[in-house]
């Protein structure tokens, strides 16, 4: 959960069009499915941000322009799905700060004179 939302803190929702599967099996217990049923996606994610005490702690992650254009109006924020994805993509893999030899090996002679005395 913490990579997808990035923090324990906050939760995910997936809303899909139309009715589950019954044959597929999506028990996560990190993230909310659910499916829009008699009404649209977009009609389901209008109504749950409407009804939200705090819209501006909402993200929604969408490439519709409808969609994006609400959630701006409203004061939630919005993501598209390939801003969403590069984000996911930088906090499931952190670049490793990158060390010069010289200073790998400074630190290892400091190491030394502390463990090797």
């Amino acid at each position: 959960m913490k990579k997808l939302c990035g923090s324990p803190n906050n939760s995910a929702l997936v809303i899909f069009d139309g009715y589950p599967d019954p044959s597929i099996d999506l028990e996560e217990k990190s993230i909310e499915v659910i499916f829009s049923k008699h009404e649209s996606a977009d009609e389901r994610i209008r109504r749950l941000v409407e009804l939200s005490a705090n819209p501006k702690n909402i993200v929604v992650v969408s490439d519709d322009k409808e969609i994006s254009l609400f959630i701006k109006a409203i004061g939630a924020k919005k993501m598209t799905v390939e801003e969403f994805l590069a984000s996911a993509k930088k906090r499931a893999d952190p670049e490793e700060p990158e060390i010069t030899y010289s200073a790998m090996h400074k630190i290892n002679e400091e190491l030394r004179k502390l463990w090797l005395k």
